[in-house]
């Protein structure tokens, strides 16, 4: 049996999962929380009793006071054998490598069905490590050599570059540039393209500290 706790702030995910794993032959729901505080209030109730340690800590992030990923170190340090796990709708870069620095073994995502999450607890159980596929992107791209264009910006796509630095909008640089608007989406995709950058606000930084 798959022993496992579950530390969850909202009401209705958290009794969703524990009445999913409580349906579940190969798991046991050994404690459920609300906040890392209640957690460890249940931890010293059961203490009086004999009690397993749990093999999984199921954790959301945004918890009330302290948050999931600040929890782990110190849930790890109770129970060392543990394997804490992630379940966020948050999916950003810093809070996925936050939680991976801190000795989370998984993170996966509350829009995955609760079957697939399941599994992949299964397989965090048998030794493996586990992340929903748009955070497994997130860490696969932070970690693969970065693409090098040699094609510097065009002179036109550098004046694209100073208008967004002045907070233009698109419209507003094809007036000051005299082209059509889908000209300056055109040279925005080009610039993204060649910097490598997903975002205006990318664009700007790196001409900011003087990138570009």
């Amino acid at each position: 049996m798959i022993r496992l706790a579950i530390l969850e702030d909202d009401n209705l995910v958290r009794d969703t999962l524990a009445a999913f794993f409580a349906q579940q032959d190969d798991f046991i729901n050994t404690l459920i929380a609300s906040s890392v505080p209640h957690f460890f209030q249940q931890i010293e109730a059961q203490a009086k009793t004999v009690q397993s340690p749990p093999d999984i800590v199921l954790t959301d992030i945004g918890l009330p006071g302290m948050n999931g990923i600040e929890a782990i170190p110190l849930i790890k340090k109770k129970f060392p054998e543990a394997n804490m796990v992630i379940f966020s709708v948050y999916a950003d870069s810093e809070r996925i490598f936050k939680a991976l620095c801190a000795g989370a073994v998984g993170y996966l995502q509350k829009d995955a069905p609760l079957e697939e999450v399941a599994s992949s607890l299964r397989l965090i159980y048998k030794g493996g490590s586990a992340m929903s596929p748009a955070i497994a992107r997130k860490v696969m791209e932070y970690f693969a050599p970065r693409r090098k264009f040699n094609d510097p910006l065009t002179a036109k796509e550098q004046q694209v570059v100073l208008a967004m630095v002045d907070g233009l909008s698109y419209k507003m640089i094809a007036e000051r540039l005299g082209v059509s608007l889908e000209t300056v989406r055109q040279h925005v995709k080009n610039i993204y393209r060649k910097l490598q950058v997903n975002s205006k606000g990318e664009v700007i930084a790196r001409s900011i500290r003087g990138e570009i």
